[in-house]
């Protein structure tokens, strides 16, 4: 079988599995079509208008991700932060420059939504393996698998547009923040509503053993040795004694 003949099989395999017909789309990719591995997706509800208003004003709310620190620490604390998740994320994106970049719209959305990061990150794993344009058997798009739907209620209408990578971060992100709030923080049927199995243990699992991986516990770096204890009212009593 030559290279051409099997990508048409696989082409001809994807359509049959899926029920989805393949090819270059307008924005000139080929979508890569994935089993459902954890069976079930986004459900359409009914949405007040308040409700409905309120997310379509979080998606459009237009900014790029540069994320914005109150204290050099905080700062340093995200910069520690990118290079030890970058130095995880090799596997899947070779690039640098990719992966700084997607971490960074992960990090600025996550918080946006008052999110964890690593939360995030072990949604995107579990739901695309960080593929950019895979679809699900239902049609679920990109990294974290925003069902078209979405588009229609609070977006622009546009699907296509749920496999650039902030749309699609932005979406899922605030999406997932309406889901826990409607379960009154609960992360673990919130989850359940994000994949469409609510009250069912496979999919959070799934996600919390996933995100377990992305776990970042900050180690700041070291005072040289020889530089002077800090000093102050926090550390000895109004004598100079420690208490």
């Amino acid at each position: 079988m030559t290279l051409i003949q099997r990508r048409g099989w696989m082409v001809r395999q994807a359509r049959l599995v899926t029920g989805v017909a393949t090819g270059v789309g307008a924005a000139g990719f080929l979508p890569v079509f994935i089993p459902a591995a954890h069976a079930g997706s986004q459900l359409e509800e009914p949405l007040a208008d308040a409700v409905r208003n309120a997310l379509r004003l979080a998606i459009a709310q237009a900014a790029p991700p540069e994320p914005e620190f109150p204290t050099t620490g905080a700062r340093l604390h995200y910069v520690r932060w990118l290079v030890e998740m970058a130095v995880r994320l090799t596997r899947h994106h070779v690039d640098w420059r990719e992966r700084k970049e997607f971490l960074q719209t992960v990090w600025y959305e996550a918080k946006r939504a008052g999110l964890d990061p690593g939360l995030v990150l072990g949604l995107i794993q579990v739901e695309s393996g960080f593929r950019k344009f895979v679809v699900s058997p239902v049609g679920a798009r990109g990294y974290m698998q925003v069902m078209p739907f979405w588009s229609r209620l609070i977006g622009d209408g546009d699907p296509g547009k749920l496999f650039h990578m902030q749309t699609n971060l932005r979406f899922g992100c605030v999406i997932l923040r309406h889901y826990i709030d409607r379960e009154k923080g609960d992360l673990f049927m919130g989850l359940g509503r994000y994949n469409g199995s609510r009250g069912r243990p496979e999919y959070p699992n799934a996600v919390f053993a996933a995100a377990r991986r992305w776990e970042f516990k900050d180690k700041p770096p070291e005072a040289p040795v020889g530089t002077p204890a800090p000093t102050g009212p926090s550390s000895a009593g109004p004598l100079g004694r420690s208490v």
